[in-house]
């Protein structure tokens, strides 16, 4: 298995035992499921309480995004309200920029050519144009695990049905760990 990890921050971000499609050279869509976690029932054997059963314990059942859940990433704003850390595009323009930088700072201290690094700018300035700033509304932020500000930001959606959950990662954002 391959985890993916921000190559700022080292954060998990996505595994490939989900399936991955890339877009404009630039970015990894990947569909996600809700799924239902929590209320573990362990069985000790032991009948209920009284108690319980008169007050009718809660169902303490939640429904969340598998690629949020597993890979523990962090919601940007303020999930009971429903306010997001990026109120506008121009808010998000500003740490996506500085992300960018610290991503092609990293490229080449890998050794990356500037025909990669060329393609992975030109490709994330097509997607952004084309699928983030006319749905930027759309889209919810979640940051990785350490919730480092200069880190990756992904992106949640929902695909044209309105039931299927979506993240889009930044390839060139991503470096391999193999488990």
């Amino acid at each position: 298995m391959i985890i993916y990890k921000d190559i700022v921050t080292g954060d998990e971000i996505i595994s490939d035992t989900f399936n991955l499609v890339e877009k404009d050279d630039a970015v990894y869509e990947v569909d996600c499921k809700k799924v239902t976690v929590g209320n573990e029932n362990f069985d000790t054997g032991a009948n209920p309480s009284a108690e319980e059963a008169e007050e009718g314990v809660e169902d303490g059942n939640k429904q969340v995004i598998d690629v949020v859940h597993y890979f523990r990433l962090n919601f940007l704003g303020d999930e009971a309200s429903g306010t997001r850390a990026f109120g506008t595009k121009k808010d998000y323009m500003g740490q996506l920029k500085t992300y960018m930088k610290k991503v092609v700072t990293k490229l080449k201290e890998g050794g990356a050519d500037e025909e990669k690094i060329k393609a992975f700018q030109t490709g994330a300035q097509n997607y952004y144009t084309k699928h983030i700033a006319p749905n930027f509304k759309d889209f919810d932020f979640y940051a990785g695990e350490s919730m480092d500000p200069e880190g990756m930001v992904v992106l949640l959606n929902y695909r044209e049905d309105g039931i299927t959950p979506y993240v889009t990662i930044w390839k060139y954002g991503l470096t391999e760990m193999k488990v």
